[in-house]
């Protein structure tokens, strides 16, 4: 099943679409999450302490829009209170790993040299898909009339996407075909979590 199926059936059912808003919090806080764990205490810069700002915020922002559907039953991120949480919580932890792995085996890298190029490889492929699900989940919520809105997000995360890409260039000049391999492997389980939430709502 495709998020354009599943999106609308999700906002029109408003506890559903309580804990989707809180599934997304909780994904955009375990980036926010990574980002910080990947920094340099010494040579962090300005584009990557905006970004994991920005990310903390749009966790806190997709928290808060809970509130308009009606359903304020999603204190925390336990699984209760998450769509998929199996698949939603290991979704980036997963890509994480097979990136890390992969970067290690192809470019021989280790230590912080590691933690910096898997943290620009997974946040562009993160970016990537932002720019596709947001807009699509915004076009749900104009279609059903919701006070729900994610348009901020789209914004930002389209300057995310820019700024990924601007450190990409400065990180390899091969940079493409390393964002592209990001890319493979986050479509196979960005698929692998939206078939958890069909299984889900089929049940």
């Amino acid at each position: 099943m495709e998020l354009t199926t599943l999106l609308p059936k999700i906002v029109a059912d408003n506890k559903l679409h309580a804990k989707w808003l809180n599934t997304l919090s909780l994904m955009e806080n375990t980036g926010a999450r990574k980002i910080s764990a990947s920094e340099d205490p010494v040579t962090v810069t300005y584009i990557i302490l905006k970004h994991a700002a920005e990310e903390h915020r749009h966790a806190f922002y997709l928290k808060k829009q809970i509130e308009k559907t009606g359903d304020n039953q999603c204190p925390t991120y336990a699984n209760e209170y998450l769509v998929a949480p199996a698949s939603s919580k290991y979704y980036l932890n997963v890509l994480d790993v097979e990136v890390s792995r992969y970067l290690k085996k192809k470019l021989n890298l280790s230590g912080a040299e590691l933690r910096f190029a898997a943290y620009l490889l997974v946040t562009y492929a993160i970016e990537v898909r932002a720019d596709e699900l947001y807009p699509i989940y915004q076009q749900a919520l104009d279609n059903a009339g919701s006070k729900v809105n994610v348009k901020s997000i789209i914004l930002e995360e389209e300057g995310h996407l820019e700024e990924m890409i601007n450190q990409l260039h400065h990180f390899s000049p091969d940079w493409q075909t390393h964002a592209d391999k990001a890319v493979e492997i986050e479509s196979r389980l960005f698929n692998e979590w939206v078939n958890a939430l069909a299984t889900e709502f089929a049940a």
